[in-house]
């Protein structure tokens, strides 16, 4: 769709809190979903599923490995296993069990949530801040990895990941995330959306910096510059087709991320620009450092991760392209 009108950050539901709303409507639909947690679930928001469904949900304690591991046995069982925890807890304490039990098997249906993903959990500091999970998750073979914007994809894509068999990782955060689509949006694993169309130069953009890309759509189409918007809401496996297509109308694109730059969707959309269509790219996520303990805005705005500074390097791009 082209800009016509303003752009509002009206806030809707964490992503977090649409997950746990959705679990709770597939559980009634299908009773082969059960839910692992790891002494967490009031704030990954598993709580109201196990308050309906006592018998299928599993309390594991402060022990992600070993959650990780029962949800992957659940998963060899025939049930449909979604274990949750802070992203930085399940991915990084329960890596090689993800590896050796979920990865490694053949046909492991396990899905795995990661919640209070980014810094924009705020004042809980840099220790439970995960900022290099998507590079993580995307180098376990066979995983599927998505990184929904708002409520409604996230709810759309928590239904997409428990019909589709196999290994998935969700990314979900936090603060409350700006609504940008409405209810009925179609999404599908593998399929980006574009969200405003474009001519000049494309930026590809998950989480909640597809709100703030769409900000900085606004203010450089007030610039006279016509600006293509991307959700790449899976990151494995791209949509190579998108990325080739804004590669070769726009001949320039810049990747937003709440992420280190090093490892993140970034890098696996430079590797898809490089086969397909190479143009100029610029990189706006978090530059090999740690943030520490603040506001969500506060850290959002200082490592440059609002729409001014997705302005700013695209009009960078735009002058390299030139």
């Amino acid at each position: 769709m082209a800009l016509t009108t303003r752009f509002e950050l009206k806030l809707g539901m964490a992503t977090r809190e649409a997950f746990g709303k959705t679990l709770v409507e597939l559980a009634r639909e299908n009773r082969d979903i059960v839910v692992c947690d790891a002494d967490l679930s009031k704030s990954t928001m598993t709580h109201a599923f196990a308050q309906e469904f006592p018998d299928r949900f599993f309390e594991c304690g402060i022990a992600e490995a070993n959650m990780v591991a029962i949800g992957s046995g659940l998963a060899a069982a025939g049930k449909i296993p979604f274990v949750s925890s802070f992203s930085c807890f399940v991915m990084n304490k329960g890596f090689e069990q993800l590896r050796v039990t979920a990865a490694y098997p053949p046909g492991i249906n396990l899905k795995v949530v990661g919640t209070h993903s980014g810094i924009s959990i705020g004042e809980d500091g840099p220790s439970q801040m995960s900022v290099e999970e998507i590079g993580l998750a995307c180098s376990l073979a066979g995983f599927v990895v998505l990184a929904p914007a708002d409520e409604a994809a996230t709810k759309a894509l928590v239904r997409a990941a428990a019909a589709y068999d196999g290994p998935v990782f969700i990314r979900t955060g936090r603060p409350k995330a700006p609504h940008i689509y409405n209810a009925d949006q179609k999404f599908a694993i593998g399929k980006a959306v574009e969200v405003v169309e474009g001519r000049d130069v494309t930026i590809i953009a998950n989480g909640l910096l597809v709100a703030q890309s769409i900000l900085a759509a606004e203010t450089l189409e007030a610039e006279g510059l016509s600006v293509r918007v991307i959700d790449m809401h899976t990151v494995k496996p791209l949509d190579r087709d998108a990325i080739a297509r804004a590669a070769a109308e726009t001949g320039a694109i810049v990747v937003a991320e709440e992420h280190l730059v090093d490892g993140g969707l970034g890098v696996r959309v430079a590797q898809a620009v490089a086969e397909t269509h190479p143009c100029v790219m610029e990189f706006v996520g978090i530059h090999d450092r740690y943030a520490e303990s603040g506001g969500p805005e506060e850290l959002l705005e200082k490592y440059h991760l609002v729409a001014p500074d997705i302005a700013a390097a695209a009009r960078k791009v735009l002058a390299r392209k030139r």
